[in-house]
């Protein structure tokens, strides 16, 4: 039989859904969920949709690229590990080195004054600054102290970053080396990159101080300090990071304030603020701080007394950086680039520098002087005034009288009766330091400036103004020289003359018979006691100037006529103080001494000497209205041309001549010498009231004749008869 007919019942095991009982129907699905729930839902089946996606074929890589790219990144891998293992070890050595420099760093006001060596501040007469000498250091500023300005023209000019970076400027580094590169120069030769903070630690010689026993001099130690090597640049940068780990911006700018050195001995703002503008640092104008930042790069190349027109063009570069940086306004950077700094007027006159260097050399002790170790002031003798109007005399005459291109030299010297040294010149060139002095350092013959002090000898021996002596030609044998035959400097002879005329007319005949009268020792003596410290001839040359002496030695010599006879050490401190105190340390180390000759012999000396002027070979030295009496010098060939003398006031010496011996041409000392001491004196003496020298005044009447025994001079070691025979070969007065 056939089922065919009838529907076949569904597959399903009996007891699916319980035993027997008919099937229950699915479950209806239940009702759609939200948007969000489907999206969620969606998300969350995404992967295994993802997973049971079918697999598409992978394309293959070309072998040898894969091999490659295989070396390449196993490189990498090496390479990183390498790297930021170096970098941690590195950076571990760094902070090392930083906490030990920092642990090493000392309190911030030990660092603000790093000289060795002390400075010596010259005051004239008057108490005004005059010369500097010397490491300045004019005082502890702070950013606080100083003006505001000046610390913008510091940050402006030398690192512009100083706020922002942590010691050492990446950017600044890169710039420099490329700079240096593209001038041809090496990486680190030339510009440093360096930031303030890296310039103050090399200030700070990275904490290494100067020990004598290490370097030769100090300035080997700085040039060690200022070395550029690769492993100097990294000691430095690790300094700076640790100052600046430990000290603020404005500390580390502070000490860098101070410790800079800004030209011309100036060490710190405060110094080089009063050494060029005579003003405290505090009250600096945006021009003045402009001029002071620009001169840090290279401050005795720039310096404003070196050339005062090159540092106001580096100012002017310095305020437009501020006006770039917004510290300054277009209309200020205008107005103070219209107005560029000046010197003040001790810094711009520049006197005084021989007579500085003279002082520093032989007026203090060299513990106060070149090699203090204390800031010491120095209250002199310099007037200014005076000294002005010698270094103009000494220049009209050499561009009025003198040969254009004339290589010969000039020195001056004017002091007071008793040594007090008021003005000195050394050379052409016055406005120097440190240059060869020929007012105290050169010895020369002296020449005929000699005489005055052989008839010094016979006066203050008996001698008188109008004693006669034979001018004539003569000839005396001299033991290990054989005969010498000395002549006027005209070859003439004049015969019977008086002491007078001798001397007006400067004839060595007769200066050589007053001498050998006199007694050669007594001469010797008496120029010694006068101050001539110099070796004297042993021979009778000595009364012609065979014997060299210094400009110093001998106006100070002729000091002593002016004043009566008495002995002068020329002298030019009156007291010495260190800085901040008021007691001094030292006066005066000069004045007038014992008396050398009578007061009687000094004054008819005087009036023999005027006589040289007003009526001798010494009358282009007169001075109208003044009565002057002085003494030239010529030396053998013209050698050396001198002109001495002095007014009631003042004595002055002035010499001229070629530092090699050439002989000058057309010159003696009653030519241009005493131009320039007239033109000098004649300018010292502006505004004084004339007053006649203290000479005597012979009597109209004829003095009586009567016999003198000349007073043998104690240690002479000349005895009675030689001076009898000496008076019987030359004549004396009956």
């Amino acid at each position: 039989m056939s089922d065919s007919g009838r529907r076949k019942p569904p597959l399903v095991a009996e007891k699916r859904f319980g035993g027997g009982k008919k099937a229950a129907k699915p479950a209806p699905k239940p009702a759609s969920k939200s948007k969000s729930s489907r999206s969620k839902v969606s998300k969350t089946k995404a992967a295994p949709r993802r997973k049971s996606a079918v697999k598409r074929p992978r394309k293959k890589r070309n072998p040898i690229i894969a091999f490659f790219l295989g070396i390449l990144r196993w490189i990498w891998r090496v390479v990183w590990a390498f790297t930021w293992r170096t970098g941690m070890a590195f950076g571990l050595i760094l902070g090392l080195a930083i906490a030990y420099v920092y642990m090493s760093l000392p309190d911030v006001k030990e660092l603000v004054d790093g000289r060795a060596k002390g400075s010596v501040t010259l005051l004239d007469r008057d108490g005004k600054v005059f010369a500097w000498r010397g490491d300045q250091f004019g005082g502890v500023v702070t950013t606080d102290t100083v003006a505001e300005s000046l610390k913008n023209a510091v940050v402006a000019s030398e690192d512009k970053r100083f706020y922002r970076h942590f010691g050492v400027s990446p950017r600044g580094v890169a710039g420099a080396v490329r700079i240096n590169l593209r001038e041809g120069r090496s990486a680190l030769s030339g510009h440093g990159g360096s930031t303030i903070t890296q310039q103050t630690a090399k200030l700070l010689c990275l904490g290494v101080e100067y020990d004598a026993d290490i370097w030769k001099s100090e300035a080997e130690y700085v040039q060690d300090c200022r070395q550029s090597s690769l492993w100097r640049k990294a000691k430095e940068a690790i300094y700076a990071m640790a100052m600046e780990a430990k000290y603020s911006k404005d500390q580390i700018l502070s000490v860098y304030l101070n410790r800079a050195y800004m030209g011309a001995g100036a060490h710190g703002a405060e110094a080089a603020a009063q050494r060029y503008f005579g003003k405290s640092s505090a009250n600096l104008v945006p021009s003045e701080s402009a001029m002071l930042a620009g001169l840090l790069p290279r401050p005795s190349v720039l310096a404003p007394t070196t050339n005062l027109k090159r540092s106001q063009d580096r100012a002017a570069t310095v305020l437009r950086l501020m006006n770039e940086q917004g510290y300054l306004s277009d209309a200020d950077t205008a107005k103070w680039q219209a107005r560029p700094a000046g010197l003040s007027e001790a810094a711009e006159a520049r006197a005084g520098g021989y007579f500085a260097d003279w002082l520093m050399t032989d007026g203090v002790p060299d513990f106060f002087g070149a090699n203090t170790t204390e800031d010491v002031i120095l209250k002199t003798t310099m007037d200014p005034r005076m000294q002005e109007a010698v270094e103009e005399g000494l220049q009209w005459v050499f561009d009025n009288k003198v040969s254009e291109g004339s290589k010969a030299q000039a020195a001056i010297v004017v002091m007071s009766a008793d040594g007090a040294v008021r003005a000195m010149v050394g050379g052409r060139k016055t406005q120097v330091s440190g240059a060869f002095n020929r007012a105290t350092m050169a010895k020369r013959q002296t020449g005929s400036a000699f005489k005055p002090f052989v008839y010094a000898t016979a006066l203050d021996l008996g001698a008188h103004y109008d004693d006669r002596v034979m001018d004539e030609a003569f000839c005396m044998n001299v033991p290990g020289s054989g005969q010498w035959c000395p002549k006027n400097y005209t070859s003439k002879y004049y015969g019977d003359v008086s002491l007078t005329f001798a001397l007006q007319n400067s004839l060595n005949i007769p200066a050589i018979k007053v001498s050998e009268k006199a007694g050669r020792e007594n001469v010797r003596t008496v120029a010694e006691w006068f101050g001539i410290e110099s070796d004297l001839a042993a021979g009778p040359a000595l009364a012609l100037g065979a014997s060299e002496s210094t400009l110093l030695e001998m106006t100070g010599a002729y000091a002593g006529i002016l004043n009566g006879g008495s002995s002068v050490t020329p002298y030019g401190l009156v007291e010495l103080r260190l800085l901040g105190e008021q007691e001094a340390l030292m006066g005066s180390g000069g004045g007038i001494g014992n008396r050398v000759i009578q007061d009687s012999a000094a004054r008819e000396l005087i009036w023999m000497m005027e006589k040289v002027v007003s009526e001798g070979t010494g009358a282009r030295a007169q001075m109208e209205g003044w009565e002057v009496a002085g003494k030239t010098g010529t030396t053998q060939a013209a050698r050396d041309a001198w002109f001495i003398g002095f007014t009631s006031e003042y004595v002055a010496g002035v010499w001229m001549g070629y530092d090699d011996n050439t002989p000058l041409t057309g010159v003696t000392g009653g030519g241009l010498p005493a131009d320039i001491w007239r033109e000098a004196m004649v300018r010292v003496h502006e505004g004084m009231e004339p007053k006649p020298l203290p000479a005597f005044v012979p009597k109209p009447q004829a003095r009586p004749q009567q016999s003198q025994q000349p007073q043998r001079r104690q240690g002479s070691g000349l005895e009675d008869a030689v001076n009898n025979i000496l008076r019987d070969i030359f004549g004396g007065r009956n």
